[in-house]
């Protein structure tokens, strides 16, 4: 699908990329050549993944501990970042944080805590690296990862559902701000995809998971690859004159609830045609 070496001579800088769907594009960009720098807060994890990317693809790829809470040590990570590959050309906003709760049960202490690792650590990122960009003259390519429901909100989810809605709502207004300075920002809204931690905390019963895929038309929950493919096209030059869109990849299952009338698959053959007889009197 893509040219080898695409991403030759690019550097791009991937959140929460020690595990999960960020470990996914870290190793997926790197085996199409680019240089790849992870970053999160457990920095053991994230070397044993560097280790790990860098035995399958053959390059290196720069650990760096870091909390995206966090604007001065970001200052600094970024310059680490630099210093080792030269530039960073490219971000990928990937640090997230969720849980599902009745809303009224959680404390205003849950709803910082995912509030600052989701919006707050996208745009402090984002900001970093755009003053970046902008002073050295560099086209930079910002890549979010949101949500379906950062666009239609969510019961359970709260914090998680309006934290991605700023994010979105960031990548659409960059998107028009610094066009100008040819920096590009898009949005990829992923549905289910399976990672190891998310899955644990999320869908804790095994019932779960099986009542959402039988919502999704497609009936299966999503690959990494397909995501990662996804996500490689939206950081490389054949994407060029795209910012500030959104490509949901969920299966079809945001548009699945949002029918009206969707729910009538679940009629059966017999169903139809008494309904259909029912429909001539």
């Amino acid at each position: 699908m893509f040219k080898d070496n695409i991403f030759e001579n690019t550097t791009i800088f991937i959140t929460g990329g020690g595990s999960g769907l960020g470990k996914s594009m870290a190793e997926k960009l790197s085996g199409l050549g680019a240089n790849i720098i992870i970053a999160s807060r457990n920095l053991e994890r994230l070397s044993q993944t560097a280790r790990e990317i860098t035995g399958r693809t053959g390059r290196e790829v720069l650990a760096l501990e870091h909390d995206v809470r966090n604007y001065r040590q970001l200052k600094h990570v970024l310059k680490e970042g630099i210093e080792h590959f030269g530039k960073i050309d490219a971000l990928i906003n990937n640090a997230a944080g969720n849980f599902i709760s009745p809303t009224e049960k959680l404390s205003y202490k849950a709803f910082d805590t995912i509030v600052d690792i989701v919006l707050r650590g996208t745009y402090y990122t984002t900001l970093a690296f755009g003053k970046y960009w902008i002073k050295e003259s560099i086209k930079g390519t910002i890549l979010n990862i949101v949500t379906t429901y950062a666009s239609t909100g969510s019961g359970y989810v709260v914090p998680s559902s309006i934290s991605k809605a700023g994010v979105l709502n960031l990548t659409r207004s960059l998107a028009a701000e610094w066009g100008k300075h040819n920096i590009r920002l898009n949005a990829i809204a992923p549905g289910l995809f399976p990672t190891q931690g998310a899955w644990e905390r999320l869908f804790p019963d095994e019932r779960f998971i099986q009542k959402m895929t039988e919502r999704i038309p497609l009936k299966r929950i999503g690959r990494h690859e397909e995501l990662t493919h996804l996500a490689a096209y939206l950081l490389s030059p054949y994407s060029a004159y795209m910012t500030g869109e959104v490509i949901t990849i969920d299966g079809g299952e945001w548009l699945a609830g949002a029918g009206e009338f969707n729910f009538l698959e679940e009629l059966t053959t017999d169903d139809w045609d008494e309904w259909k007889k029912k429909g001539r009197r």
